[in-house]
Formats: C-alpha cells, structure tokens, sequence
C-alpha cells in the first residue's frame, strides 16, 4: 500500500509540471495577438516607424495600455510624426494604425491609447480582488529588442519573486533625484519583482497570470547595470511591474 502511494505522488509529481507547460503554450497562442508595438511613425524619417515600447489591447479592442515613459515627452507635432502601433505579424501580416493619447497616469508610469481601425483582441485584466502572490508563475509578452528580428512578441517566464514597496530608503539625501523626490510626494505602493528576464524594449508588456490568462502587471522597469546597450548582453533577470488595479483605475468611464 505504501509503495502505491509514493508510485502515485511521483505520477502527480511529474504531471503537475506538464500540465504548467500546456498551459503557457495555450497562453501564448491565445495572447500574442493582442500584444503590440508601440511608436513614432514618420514617412520620412528611416526606419519609418520608430520603435519605443510595448503595449497590449484592452477594452473593446479599440484601447492599448503601455508605460507613460514609452511614448515621447512632449507627443510629436505633425510635422514629427504620428503616434503609432504595429500588430504582430499573423495570417494577414503586419499592422500599422495611428493611435492618439486617451488618458495618463504619470504617477503610477501608465497611458492609455485609442487605436483606428477594426477592432483587435483584448487581453483579459485581473479584477481588483485578485492579487497575485509570491511564487505564482506568470509570463512576460512584449518586444525585448524591438524591431531588430522583426516584430514578432517574444515570451520570457518566471516567478513573482517578491511584492515590495516601489519607494526604496536612499542612504543620503545627494542620493534623491527628481524621481525619486517625485514618487515621494505621490506616496508609496507595492509593485512585484519579477524572477523573469525583461530587456528595454518590454517596457509595457503585460505580466499574465499563466494560471488564469489574465494580466496582472504591466513591466515598468528593468534593473540594468549599467546602459540600456549592456542590458541587452547582460541582463541582470530582475524586473518589475506597476500592479493591474492603476490599470482598471484609468480604463474607468473610458
């Protein structure tokens, strides 16, 4: 009888990871649709479209959420360009739409964009009751060195590894930049490191709980030593993610 017992754990035991497996394969496919590049279009500028970030659908399909820092400070004149998302290549291609500013959250590094055209699948968003914890296996979708092998979504997994306060105690007061002293007056909040490897170029990419599908973060940030360049050879596997709820909280009466 005890031998029965631990022949069945070892089956569960080796079944738990295959069933995880399927599960991501199955997310993927259903996801990338709906995930997208973000920035400047300019007909006379070379490349044409100039890459920035990541964003992914929401809403009706006629919405993409992305990092405020993602789009240029200040949004380009006519003459500079469009704004722009490129849709990922699928049975009918490429994509290019206009897409114009709807709504921003500076504080919390979020914006939302009206995209033209028919309407594309939307990601689904975790509610405000749902709160990712420790541990749970999620997947990063998104465009980690933009247009260099196409644009084509690439995905990384990991591990929510901790849940910590987004405003860190500086050692001395030289050590306060702008941003920092900025984030200070807005006050504190939690965002989730990730045990997951993000490049530059996910800025914007949604974390998605592979347990259910649906988002619970949008990358924020990548912790590089040193430039952006260096990142991409030697990327330092942590990552953070402005939590799904500022997300709902700027989708509201849209």
């Amino acid at each position: 009888m005890t031998q029965r017992v631990v022949r069945w754990a070892l089956v569960l035991c080796l079944l738990v990871p295959l069933a995880a497996v399927a599960g991501l394969e199955e997310l993927i496919v259903t996801a990338k649709p709906s995930v997208v590049a973000v920035g400047v279009y300019n007909a006379t500028n070379s490349p044409r479209f100039g890459f920035r970030g990541t964003g992914f659908v929401v809403g009706k399909g006629d919405m993409v959420v992305t990092n405020a820092h993602v789009l240029p400070d200040p949004l380009p004149t006519r003459e500079q360009g469009v704004l722009a998302i490129v849709t990922p290549k699928g049975g009918a291609g490429q994509q290019m739409r206009n897409a114009t500013l709807l709504g921003m959250d500076r504080a919390h590094d979020l914006a939302l964009l009206r995209i033209e055209g028919a309407a594309l699948p939307a990601l689904p968003l975790a509610d405000g009751g749902t709160s990712p914890r420790e541990g749970m296996s999620v997947a990063i979708i998104g465009y980690p060195i933009g247009g260099v092998l196409g644009f084509t979504p690439v995905t990384h997994r990991g591990i929510v590894s901790s849940i910590t306060a987004i405003v860190l105690p500086a050692p001395n007061s030289q050590a306060l930049n702008a941003q920092a002293i900025k984030q200070l007056r807005h006050g504190s909040f939690d965002i989730y490191q990730l045990d997951a490897t993000a490049y530059p170029g996910n800025s914007g990419s949604p974390v998605l709980d592979v347990a259910s599908g649906q988002v619970v973060a949008v990358i924020n940030m990548v912790l590089v030593k040193g430039s952006k360049e260096s990142a991409l050879t030697h990327p330092s596997g942590i990552s953070y993610a402005i939590p799904v709820r500022f997300v709902n909280d700027l989708l509201k009466d849209r």
